[in-house]
């Protein structure tokens, strides 16, 4: 089931295949791991260059190996499990938000497909493989079910720590990505709706003639922007990053973590950073495809190294253009308050999701009629304005009630029998 889209399963497995999936799944690893080094060392410095500082410039040239030393470091520090913590959960909550990191890059596509020569005894044994680890018919639905099991991770180390201030930021963690969770979910949906499949290479296929076949202009904008700002909240990423918050909650639901297991949500959640950059460029903008193709006049036969390496070019920029975009957005923007993070996630994000996707269905269904669209377009807008008159109206009466009310832990005054004498009686 997993392997069906790659054509290497569709001759007969041997020790070539074997070796060529054992390959793949090293050099797949090994992407990750570098490019979440790079990332940290990226962060550090384009942060220090927009802050008119030198940032890390001691360990390698450029400090390239700062963050291989500090990793190094923190291997070697003392590694403390509290006394009222549940040890076998407390351990086991940094590989649940680890793995589903690698396990989600495994099904991102980052490059064409390749021929690799066989036995040298054997010179007509050619095996063609995609550069992707594994080409599943729910792709993308591992891809949902892999982001949802990183939250257990992050509930169980605050809850595991036998102590109230992770449990706090583990709860304040989970509210916050579950919630997104349902405005990413509602955007992948679109990219479904107009690719028509489940499978990843499937849905970079579809985009591959050029720009204009991208999703991102396919879905018309809002699914991406969508995406962007519901992934940045899964991802803990500033101006979401509520879940670690220092000055609120000590130092969120890793409080209690150090040496290596504190390393390992620090290389999660750079490894996600990754790994989200990577499949925004899937989803939206074309995986590895150029936006323009060859126009057929052109009679120019590349050579087989550049069909080879112009794919993995075209994706490595994209996906550096997001991993700037995220550095970006820690540098300037401020902080939301969690009030303000729910409602735009459960009141703006999920309400706008589910209106695009009614559109976007009305226009599928019309099968290119431009009357049945009109009409089912029609349909749909009647829905989605009576659907957000209802919502404006519960949400402004919502907001009057509290205001009534008043905020939880606001002193409310009462009317009470006034101590001091009365100017008029003179009572005392």
């Amino acid at each position: 089931m997993f392997a069906t889209g790659d054509p290497l399963f569709q001759r007969s497995f041997d020790g070539w295949v074997l070796a060529i999936i054992l390959a793949k799944t090293l050099i797949v690893f090994g992407i990750v791991l570098v490019s979440v080094m790079f990332m940290v060392w990226f962060e550090r410095k384009v942060i220090a260059d927009m802050q008119n500082r030198i940032g890390p410039n001691r360990a390698g040239p450029w400090g390239l190996l700062q963050t291989l030393a500090d990793g190094t470091k923190l291997f070697f520090k003392e590694d403390i499990i509290p006394a009222n913590a549940d040890r076998f959960v407390f351990k086991l909550a940094p590989f649940l938000a680890v793995i589903p990191a690698f396990l989600t890059f495994a099904v991102v596509p980052f490059g064409g497909t390749i021929t690799i020569k066989g036995s040298p005894a054997n010179p007509d044994s050619w095996y063609a493989t995609n550069l992707q680890l594994v080409d599943p018919p729910i792709g993308l639905l591992i891809i949902l079910a892999l982001s949802s099991i990183a939250v257990y991770g992050i509930m169980l180390a605050g809850w595991s720590s036998g102590s109230k201030y992770p449990l706090l930021g583990s709860v304040r963690a989970s509210a916050q990505m579950v919630s997104y969770e349902a405005a990413l979910a509602l955007a992948v949906l679109c990219v479904v709706l107009v690719s028509g499949s489940l499978r990843i290479s499937d849905i970079v296929s579809t985009q591959a003639s050029d720009a204009l076949q991208w999703n991102i202009v396919q879905t018309a904008l809002v699914p991406f922007l969508l995406f962007i700002v519901a992934a940045t909240a899964e991802l803990n990423r500033p101006p979401f990053d509520l879940v670690e918050a220092e000055q609120e909650l000590v130092g969120g639901f890793n409080t209690e973590y150090s040496s290596i297991r504190f390393a390992m949500f620090f290389l999660a959640e750079f490894m996600n950073t990754v790994t989200m950059s990577a499949i925004i460029v899937t989803l939206f903008l074309g995986g590895p495809n150029a936006p323009i193709s060859k126009p057929d006049w052109i009679e120019f036969s590349p050579p087989s190294w550049l069909n080879f390496a112009w794919p993995i070019v075209w994706f490595v920029a994209k996906v550096f253009v997001f991993l700037f975009m995220y550095v970006w957005f820690r540098a300037t923007l401020p902080r939301f308050r969690y009030d303000q993070l729910m409602d735009l996630g459960w009141k703006k994000l999920i309400p706008v999701g589910l209106a695009w996707v009614l559109l976007l269905s009305a226009a599928e269904a019309g099968n290119g009629e431009l009357q049945f669209i009109i009409r089912n377009m029609a349909i749909v807008l009647a829905t989605v304005v009576v659907g957000a008159v209802i919502l404006g109206r519960a949400i402004r009466l919502g907001t009057e009630r509290y205001q009534e009310v008043g905020a939880p832990g606001d002193e409310h005054t009462t009317t009470q029998p006034s101590l001091s004498a009365s100017p008029k009686t003179g009572a005392h």
